[in-house]
This record gives C-alpha cells, structure tokens and sequence, in this order.
C-alpha cells in the first residue's frame, strides 16, 4: 500500500491547535490511506493536546520573539538554526506529500524548509489581519487558506483561497439545554453565563469574575468558568461552597457548555469567533491586547459592526463584564437580535473546502 504522508503543524494556543486536528480529522474521515504527523514547539501545549487526538507529534526547539522580555531574544537566532535543521530532519525522515501549517512558532521553520525543497505547501491564516511570519511565508508557499475577504492586502492574490476556518466538530453539536444544564449540576431556572478566556485563560477576565463573583448569586445566574491552568488553583478557594458555579481549567465538554449557556464571554482569536458564529449565542467579546497588530480588536470589531457581538477593552473589563451581563440577562430582544446576526457570519463547511486543496496532493491506491 502505497503511503501519504502529510505534515502538520500549529500550536501555542487552541486558536492554532484546533484547526490543526480538524484538517487532520477530516483528512483521515476522506483518505484512509494518509499517515500524518504534527510537528510542535517543544514544551509548548501541542506537545500534549495533539497526542490525546490520535496523532503522533515531533518536538522541535523553538520559541517566539519575546516583546516583554527582550533578554529572552538572546538565544532567539540559535533556536532558529536549530529549528531549521530539525526541520530538515523531519522532512527527510518522512517525505511528506504535503505540508500544512495553521499558525505557531514550529509551523515558519518547517514550511520554510519545505517550501525550498519544492514540497507542496498550505498556510491556513485564521485572522483578517495576518501576523509578520505568515506574510514572510506567503512568498514561498502554494496555497493560502483564509478566513476573511480582502486578504489580497497581505498575500499574493493568485494563492488565496477563501475557506473560512476549520473548527471543531463538537460545535456542531448541540443538547437540549435542560440536559446540558444538568450535565454541570446546574439550576435549570437561572440565567447561564459561560466563560472561556481561551485554551490558556485570561487573566483579565478570571479577575473580572473573582471581583465581582457575588454578582452572580445575587442575581441567581449560573456560571461555567474555564479559568486556565494558571488561575484554576486561585479559583478553586474562591468559588469554595457556592453554588451554581461550574469550574475547570479546561472544558473538553464544549459542545455541553456552549448548549447550556444563554451568554458566552470570550476573547476574540479567530478561531473562537468561529466558533461562536456557528453556536449563534449571544457574545461579550474581550479581545487580548497582548496578540500582534492588535487583531483581536479588529477581529472583535468586525462582529461589533455587524451588531453580532458586544466589545468591552480588556483595561473596562472590571467594571463593564457585570454591566454587560446584567443588561443581556434582562434584555431578550438584544440577546435574540446577537445571536441571529452572529449567525449570519459564518462560514460553511470550511474543512471540506480545504480538503480539496490537500487532495489533489494525494496518490492514489
């Protein structure tokens, strides 16, 4: 039997990982005759997510550029030519067919390596505004999968292929609310907030709620809190004996959350607003300052725009994520009028139009 071997590569954060698993995914449901391998930063959250999907991934050594801690960048150049060089390995070890790269720092060393050895390549951008390493890499690649119109601005026109982003197949998923709510031991009468400050937190968001936590018993409101690792052990003594309150570091039952929940507090990454356009929940979007070129920001502003979503900056987020809540948790017409534009907005289908792309790259049988 003859083998296609495929290479991908993306993590960091979910916002890179995800999509990553449900190209992968969908690779595997169409072509049983595919090995694929990720590739992923050492010590990096891929190196355990991906492994708990099925796939087997290869550590490579490599780290961003630090903008807080400039000492950090150091040793930046040796990482780099110690990348590269793994990379070659890698590929020479497993002769991909084809190689794909959602976003993070292992993806720019393994598609550059593989672009100048003429191997078929893919970016998969999930932002409308896309960050210096995949504009660097849309010179050498073949193909630009993306989410957003326009994207010609950055990349050359002729490798553009609109497909929208790839996102998990749970969201497609959806229970009964009184069973979800009943799945996180929740009261069926009140009003259910969910939380998910991203696959790693969000440290303004987790303090949002820790400050203002008596709000949501006083106003008899559930809570499903994904806090991230950081913070889980601080949450954990803070919400001690309350009720109506659901805590996790992380929540592998999205699909049960996102059923059970009338309001969804989120950051803004791309592939959460994917998400979020499928579930067609009412949203409170809190983009991260802390990302390049502030795409969070524009990202979330492309909903405020289309009246999809309500925007509060990360320095209000204290006083405005309450605010917010309480008026949507009053106002039924606001909530349904978010959650029917929000839908509005998504995009169809998005692995399998990049499924096509990857195929014509196969042999076959």
């Amino acid at each position: 039997m003859i083998k296609n071997n495929i290479l991908i590569s993306g993590g960091g954060s979910g916002g890179h990982i995800f999509p990553a698993i449900a190209i992968a995914n969908k690779i595997k449901e169409k072509n049983h005759n595919v090995k694929i391998v990720f590739v992923g930063a050492h010590g990096k959250m891929e190196m355990k997510k991906v492994p708990s999907y099925g796939y087997k991934i290869v550590p490579i050594l490599i780290s961003g550029f630090q903008r807080k801690n400039l000492f950090k960048n150091l040793f930046l150049p040796f990482k780099l030519i110690i990348s590269l060089v793994s990379s070659l390995f890698i590929v020479f070890k497993y002769r991909p067919l084809l190689v794909i790269g959602t976003g993070g720092y292992a993806s720019a060393p393994l598609l550059f390596i593989s672009s100048i050895l003429n191997i078929p390549s893919i970016i998969q951008e999930q932002n409308s505004f896309p960050g210096y390493t995949n504009r660097i890499l849309s010179k050498f690649v073949d193909k630009i999968c993306v989410a957003y119109k326009n994207m010609d601005n950055f990349f050359p026109k002729n490798k553009i292929i609109l497909t929208g982003n790839p996102v998990r197949s749970l969201v497609f998923k959806n229970h009964n609310i009184a069973k979800a709510k009943s799945y996180f031991k929740l009261s069926q009468s009140n009003f259910t907030v969910l939380s998910i400050g991203g696959s790693l937190g969000a440290l303004s968001i987790n303090n949002a709620i820790k400050q203002n936590i008596g709000f949501f018993s006083k106003n008899k409101i559930n809570l499903i809190w994904q806090t991230g690792k950081a913070f889980f052990d601080e949450a954990k003594e803070i919400v001690a004996n309350k009720e109506n309150i659901s805590l996790f570091e992380f929540i592998n039952e999205m699909d049960y959350a996102y059923s059970a929940a009338d309001v969804i507090i989120s950051r803004a990454g791309a592939i959460a607003i994917s998400e979020l356009t499928i579930v067609g929940k009412p949203v409170i979007l809190i983009p991260s300052p802390n990302v390049a070129e502030n795409h969070q920001y524009k990202n979330a502003q492309s909903l405020v725009n289309n009246n999809a979503a309500v925007l509060v900056k990360d320095d209000d987020t204290n006083i405005k994520i309450v605010e917010e809540i309480y008026n949507l948790s009053i106002n039924k017409k606001m909530r349904n009028s978010l959650s029917s534009n929000i839908k509005k907005l998504k995009i169809n289908q998005s692995t399998d139009k990049i499924y096509e792309i990857v195929k014509v790259h196969l042999r076959d049988v």
